[in-house]
């Protein structure tokens, strides 16, 4: 049994928003004997009242037999990561003839847990160490006092993270430990997984399937339930093109939109996804495949000793070491894996004495790239070895910028070009270099649609915005407004922006002041930093504002944020919780209660990085 719904939340035209949100929470902690039971009294209830049963609830169902073990997937997902991964090991499961039903953990009653026997968990962390918004319940509520005992429970932890942050994969670590603590049993070891998860998260499902075998030898062959609201059926363009096969798409034009004398430099680009049928929504993400500059490579080949003609073997492919430093391998982002691997090669004792540290190696390595470590520790090294200590490349997600209602065949992104002095040497970032300097218009660019189906419009055309998007941040929100134009929606918009300069760092200002213009956004309230004494952030307009921000979310309004979720986001949410307590006049506690509910109804969304 399968619930699919289309791009706006609900099957079809048949339910509303609303209406599909309360269904999916309803049905989210049940078993697959209980939704054969609640399908039949729905299809009873329809014929009773002479309507047309929907095809998902007219099938007939087979009754499962007494006792059959139903494994529950339960998917905390940032960028949707994770529930890829998910989706593959339900894949696994069916193979197997399992029953399973996958869950979102927004769409999960916390306390449905007691009444499950075998349970997987694959949840993502983000900023520093934090559950993905959709976790954030479920994750407090197994941490609280009321969390109940699991003795009976099997359980086994997936987490996806980045073993470049120091809290890699916090997330996981925590579900592992609470469920232990409860009296759960491990079905295998958890599963921590850096940027490059694939083949281990595979592996890992096959064992996970084989550890349950005997569990469910005699369940037979049995449906699968996927209960998450929201999601559209891919087209047939997004499943030709994903991350292993991203499109060639074309550099249409890299503006950049920041002044002479800005402190940054921010880039808004174009690109053509002309024939490609690709198509997104507003609040996507667009995976982009870079290639390391060539000045880089030359500079490790250097510092190494070696010539790059030398053939080696990254993963299943062999190429020269050159080919693999450009286009294979991560030579920017630092991680703690690659100290281990070069240290280890080189018998550096001076990297030896540094991880003895844990906290002095993050501190390190937080300050430097990659070829700072090797300039400061250069040594002959042999190819193979070389190439093994570093990561896969992997590409980077910037937020949409467009709506296709408005661009058609293109995608717009707005980039920061990370671009900085350090130790005496200049330092880019390896994506926004390549689109921002090295990529010339014209040029082919491998792209491909990340969904993000935590960060969407609301349906209905009437709901208010409030959107908090300072720097790159404001980049979904250009294609919020776009859409809505579109759409001739009569919703009220409410745009908070931030960054240094007024002068300087205005993104899209002629824009934005004629969406104002034409009635389309209601208020832009500004936030620049450094124009007055004393430092002023988005939060702080927020409080200043916190009387009509209260109005407009009693009055249904949906919450946006978008961009930095280390200090901004965080920074943000407590300036929400403080207004809500001081105009809703609501205790710190119950404040927070209120954001929960505002989470759980999809009005606070979140798109941080």
């Amino acid at each position: 049994m399968s619930v699919n719904s289309n791009q706006n939340g609900a099957p079809g035209a048949v339910l509303n928003e609303q209406q599909w949100n309360a269904i999916t929470q309803a049905i989210a902690g049940l078993n697959r004997d209980q939704l054969t039971w609640v399908s039949g009294y729905v299809a009873g209830m329809a014929a009773a009242q002479g309507g047309a049963v929907a095809p998902a609830a007219a099938a007939p169902v087979a009754a499962a037999p007494a006792n059959t073990p139903t494994l529950t997937i339960l998917v905390g997902s940032q960028t949707g990561n994770a529930m890829g991964v998910a989706k593959g090991f339900q894949a696994q499961a069916e193979a197997a003839g399992y029953t399973s039903k996958l869950v979102s953990m927004a769409d999960y009653k916390p306390r449905s847990i007691k009444g499950e026997t075998h349970v997987a968990v694959f949840v993502s962390t983000h900023g520093e160490g934090d559950a993905p918004d959709d976790a954030i319940e479920f994750h407090e509520f197994l941490g609280g006092k009321k969390a109940p005992k699991l003795d009976g429970l099997k359980f086994a932890v997936l987490g996806l993270g980045d073993s470049s942050y120091e809290f890699f994969c916090q997330t996981g670590k925590d579900f592992d430990e609470r469920l232990g603590k409860l009296g759960g049993k491990a079905i295998v070891p958890r599963l921590d997984c850096d940027v490059d998860y694939e083949d281990a998260a595979k592996a890992w499902g096959e064992q996970l399937v084989a550890a349950l075998k005997d569990d469910f030898a005699s369940a037979g062959t049995h449906d699968v339930v996927t209960v998450q609201s929201g999601v559209a059926a891919p087209s047939g363009a997004e499943q030709m093109y994903t991350k292993k096969s991203p499109f060639k798409a074309t550099l249409i034009e890299s503006q950049k939109i920041t002044g002479r004398d800005s402190v940054k430099d921010i880039r808004h680009i174009e690109i053509s996804l002309e024939d490609s049928g690709i198509q997104y929504r507003a609040g996507d993400a667009l995976g982009i495949w870079f290639k390391n500059s060539a000045e880089l490579v030359a500079e490790f080949l250097e510092l190494t000793g070696l010539s790059g003609s030398e053939e080696v073997k990254v993963g299943d492919t062999t190429v020269s070491l050159s080919e693999a430093l450009t286009s294979k391998l991560e030579l920017t982002l630092s991680y703690p894996t690659f100290v281990k691997a070069y240290q280890e090669a080189t018998g550096s004792e001076g990297l030896a004495a540094l991880m003895e540290d844990k906290a002095q190696l993050r501190t390190y390595l937080s300050e430097r790239q990659l070829i700072d470590i090797v300039r400061e520790h250069p040594a002959k090294i042999d190819a193979q070895a070389f190439a093994d200590a570093f990561r896969p490349l992997t590409p980077r997600l910037y937020s949409i910028a467009s709506s296709q209602d408005e661009v058609e065949e293109e995608v717009h992104l707005t980039v920061a070009h990370v671009d900085y002095e350090a130790f005496g040497k200049r330092h880019q970032g390896g994506a926004s270099s390549f689109l921002c300097e090295r990529l010339e218009e014209g040029a082919e660019v491998e792209v491909y649609i990340e969904k993000n189906d935590h960060f969407r419009l609301p349906e209905n055309t009437d709901t208010p915005v409030i959107m908090v998007g300072p720097g790159t941040g404001i980049a979904p929100f250009r294609a919020f407004m776009q859409e809505r134009d579109a759409q001739g929606a009569e919703g009220k918009n409410w745009l908070f922006f931030g960054n240094p300069n007024f002068t300087q760092d205005f993104l899209y200002q002629v824009e934005w002041q004629g969406y104002v213009k034409s009635g389309l956004v209601d208020k832009i309230t500004l936030a620049f930093s450094r124009d007055q004494k004393e430092k002023i952030y988005v939060q702080h307009r927020l409080t200043e504002n916190g009387k009509e921000v209260w109005e407009w979310l009693e009055a249904g309004a949906h919450f946006y944020v978008c961009g930095d979720a280390t200090h901004m986001a965080k920074d943000v949410e407590a300036a929400l919780v403080s207004i809500i307590q001081e105009h809703g006049g609501k205790s710190e506690e119950d404040a927070k209660a209120y954001i929960v509910a505002l989470r759980k109804a999809k009005r606070y969304q979140k798109d941080v990085y």
